[in-house]
């Protein structure tokens, strides 16, 4: 109890705010040079002059790159991640119609009707390959 006597609540609440700006500091900084290494459009110079730039001016360095890039930053992270979601859709349709038409038990039974509509088996031959298939 005594530690808590000698480092009073205002003295927590800085600490704790210095700590929050300091994480915050880093979360920018991981983010601007995300940013700067995925770009597309800037030469290797380029990113190796930014990357100096915000270790040895950190701060300036920032702010310069935030205004210079702002705007192209949101729009290369719009892009990515609807770049990302096509990606993800894609492959779920693909999924998806593979599941259906390859052998899935939609695809079973959809035969199996198919061979029910055209008279080649009867309803009961029907309910057995129905049941075997969702069996599986």
């Amino acid at each position: 109890m005594i530690l808590a006597a000698d480092y009073p609540f205002l003295d927590i609440v800085g600490t704790m705010l210095v700590f929050f700006l300091w994480v915050m500091w880093f979360w920018c900084l991981m983010i601007v040079l995300t940013d700067v290494f995925s770009r597309q459009d800037a030469s290797g110079w380029t990113k190796a002059l930014w990357t100096v730039f915000l270790i040895f001016v950190p701060v300036l360095g920032m702010l310069v790159y935030l205004v210079a890039h702002g705007t192209d930053m949101a729009d290369r992270r719009l892009a990515s991640t609807q770049a990302a979601q096509a990606r993800v859709d894609d492959r779920i349709r693909t999924v998806a119609a593979g599941t259906s038409s390859n052998g899935g038990a939609t695809g079973e039974i959809a035969r199996a009707k198919q061979l029910l509509d055209s008279g080649a088996i009867d309803p009961a031959e029907y309910q057995q390959l129905k049941t075997r298939a969702l069996a599986t």
